[in-house]
């Protein structure tokens, strides 16, 4: 009995010292420190879905609070949070943005993007709107963007570089090997970031 409160205790101890860092801002400094070595010959875009835990609800709110400010919604996999992310050429991670699962991933784009200059930026067909181009344009990058089948004029994309976007596919594949990734246990959405420059930050230092 003893030796499983002493455990626990730990547990807890750990647990509160990790809030306390993320409360500080130190896991988002550590993972920028590592993260500072890019190959930027281009930045790859994506976001992924995660289902998020009943746990994960009732997180304490302050009156002028919009609840999605945790982000959490409601998409067709049911409650879940919406993981917006870059990597950079060698598929190492650099931006994560989250927002609730129902959000679309094109409203989030400049914002992943961040201020990153990069010679090529590479994207699904989802993120292919005139405006984003213009945006990446502008930075003096090529946006890889494959055009939407409805389009009446769609712009050329080089197909050959397109395929490097597997590479934030194996990123997105590795972080969902970790247990409080793959699924959403926190209330809090600044504490499910912190695990995430977490798990980033052990990537970079593989």
């Amino acid at each position: 009995m003893a030796l499983a409160a002493s455990c626990l205790w730990q547990l807890e101890s750990g647990y509160k010292r990790f809030a306390r860092w993320e409360q500080k801002g130190i896991w988002k400094r550590l993972f920028d420190h590592f993260a500072n070595d890019l190959d930027w010959e281009y930045l790859i875009i994506d976001s992924t879905i995660v289902r998020s835990h009943p746990w994960a609800a009732g997180a304490p709110q302050k009156d002028d609070e919009d609840p999605e400010d945790q982000a959490l919604g409601r998409s067709r996999g049911g409650f879940s949070t919406n993981i917006h992310l870059a990597v950079d050429g060698h598929g190492n991670p650099v931006q994560f943005i989250l927002t609730g699962g129902q959000r679309h991933d094109r409203p989030q784009a400049e914002n992943v993007l961040g201020d990153f200059d990069a010679d090529d930026v590479i994207a699904d067909k989802g993120y292919d709107t005139d405006d984003l181009r213009e945006t990446i344009a502008e930075r003096g990058a090529e946006a890889v963007i494959p055009p939407r089948s409805n389009r009446k004029a769609p712009a050329d994309d080089d197909k050959h570089l397109y395929q490097e976007r597997h590479l934030v596919e194996c990123f997105i594949n590795t972080i969902k090997h970790y247990r409080r990734i793959f699924s959403r246990f926190e209330k809090l959405a600044g504490r499910y970031l912190a695990f995430l420059h977490f798990v980033g930050m052990l990537i970079w230092l593989r």
